[in-house]
């Protein structure tokens, strides 16, 4: 699945940010940091790949049967890809919520084109338009 199937009208009812520990080489685990999100009652999973230390990626995004541990009643956001800048070109989504029009979510990867690429799992509930004036 690629970010860019989630552009559009959605709605937001839960997420959760976790850290896990993902084999890597032989015996090696690592901490990896996750981000599960649902968007029109489907549960999305996106995974970062630390790489070596000073880049990383977002790993994958997969559709998966896992709950998540905070659910909220469903809110409308938009999701638009990250624009690019003089220098930088982004590979992120944002989903933005549509009152407050601010960003909630954010994941991918930016700096794509540069030495030290870093991946964007980023969740700001104060954003959401439930949680205004809390």
């Amino acid at each position: 699945m690629e970010l860019k199937d989630l552009v559009g009208e959605h709605e937001l009812s839960g997420v959760e940010i976790s850290t896990v520990k993902v084999k890597q080489y032989g015996d090696y685990y690592e901490d990896t940091e996750v981000i599960m999100f649902v968007i029109d009652g489907k549960t999305y999973k996106a995974t970062e790949d630390p790489d070596d230390g000073y880049r990383s990626y977002l790993k994958e995004l997969e559709v998966t049967e896992e709950k998540v541990a905070n659910s909220f009643p469903p809110q409308k956001v938009v999701g638009k890809m990250k624009k690019n800048s003089t220098y930088d070109v982004n590979d992120t989504i944002q989903f933005i919520d549509a009152v407050t029009e601010k960003i909630v979510l954010e994941v991918g990867t930016d700096n794509t084109d540069d030495y030290y690429p870093y991946c964007v799992l980023y969740w700001n509930p104060e954003n959401l338009a439930i949680n205004a004036g809390k």
